[in-house]
């Protein structure tokens, strides 16, 4: 019981940050014309943060088995 609560509130945790990371004034300092390996910053920062956050809650269902 005790580490199913400790699960969801990793993953709450994790949907917060989300939110904060991918909130519009956030993602508008990336907004810029800068590339990186000609990939747009701002494409750059939405799937990196995107992709950890997967990485993330993967981490954290795969630990609860």
């Amino acid at each position: 019981m005790r580490r199913a609560i400790l699960t969801s509130q990793r993953l709450l945790a994790v949907f917060l940050a989300g939110m904060l990371l991918l909130f519009s004034p956030i993602v508008s300092l990336f907004d810029r014309p800068d590339f990186w390996f000609g990939i747009p910053l701002v494409y750059l920062y939405l799937f990196t943060v995107w992709a950890l956050l997967i990485i993330a809650m993967a981490l954290i269902i795969g630990s609860q088995k």
